[in-house]
């Protein structure tokens, strides 16, 4: 732990301290969740503040972590434009939750419309900071090879995830087919009764945790580079069609546990592609070792 922490810190000071500050954040707006019994469009007045400082403090720490994996320190303006962008999104988001206004959609013609708009400006401009940290990426190594993919990928899946975000700005909002503030899970608020384009939208942007986290993973087994980052393909495609899927079914009006036919197909399609290629792996690695000739894989293993 002591070593990620470093990364973060050595990758961008900016980020690591925003981090930190987002977590402290959620600490403070839980509090007021708790005392605070106030709502907004039928959910607790503090839960998209205290939902944002979770989501933007993950974030954060990931950029900064996979920052320091490069082997030159590298990104840092943009870095800290990121910060700028998240720190002005928080600062909007909290600020109206004070107020008891929306920050999200706020379509009242006066301050509320403004703040909407410069948040989307501000969100556009991260968008285009963290794909230039993901172009860096593709044409830098890090020190490893399948944790520099799952990065990469990551990074990818995540810019799809962020983008659906604009789709919620074009639909004008998050739930399709009934209006915003419905029946919805507890916390989250996805809607319970209809599509709700968040869902992809939480899915697609932690994909920067989800696959770096499975290749440290895969490092801690005895699996040879090559395999690890057949893995790390195979996972990171699966995730992306289940962003896609997700996004699919908010767009037709369909609640997340109240799935079709058709998508359920999409998704027994999305899970088992992956299944399949994994397994298929397995299977020629055990008739390699009943026929006493180790496959590629297991070569490179005993070499490294």
């Amino acid at each position: 732990m002591r070593t990620v922490l470093a990364d973060a810190r050595r990758g961008h000071p900016g980020l690591y301290w925003l981090a930190a500050g987002m977590a402290v954040l959620a600490l403070v707006t839980a509090g007021l969740a708790v005392v605070d019994q106030r709502t907004l469009v039928g959910a607790p007045l503090w839960f998209k503040p205290l939902k944002f400082s979770i989501s933007i403090a993950l974030y954060s720490f990931a950029l900064a972590w996979m920052l320091g994996q490069l082997r030159e320190r590298a990104m840092r303006r943009t870095g800290w434009l990121i910060v700028a962008g998240l720190v002005l999104e928080m600062v909007i988001i909290v600020g109206q939750a004070a107020r008891g206004q929306r920050s999200h959609f706020n379509d009242d013609g006066g301050l509320g419309t403004l703040l909407f708009q410069v948040m989307g400006a501000t969100i556009t401009i991260v968008w285009f900071a963290t794909l230039a940290i993901a172009l860096r990426f593709l044409r830098v190594p890090g020190h490893d090879r399948a944790m520099t993919l799952a990065i990469r990928l990551g990074l990818l899946v995540s810019l799809v995830g962020m983008a659906v975000g604009f789709v919620l700005a074009a639909h004008g909002g998050h739930s399709v087919g009934v209006p915003d503030g419905g029946p919805g899970l507890f916390f989250v608020g996805w809607s319970t009764t209809g599509g709700d384009l968040r869902i992809a939208h939480f899915v697609g942007l932690h994909a920067l945790q989800v696959l770096p986290l499975l290749a440290a993973l895969l490092a801690q087994r005895p699996v040879a580079d090559p395999t690890r980052r057949r893995i790390v393909w195979s996972v990171a495609v699966g995730y992306l069609g289940l962003v896609l899927l997700l996004t699919g079914q908010a767009l037709r009006g369909q609640p997340l546990f109240a799935p079709d036919a058709l998508t359920l197909g999409a998704l027994g399609v999305v899970v088992l592609s992956p299944l399949g290629f994994l397994g298929g792996l397995r299977v020629r690695r055990m008739v390699g070792r009943e026929a006493g000739q180790p496959g590629r894989d297991a070569q490179a293993a005993v070499v490294r």
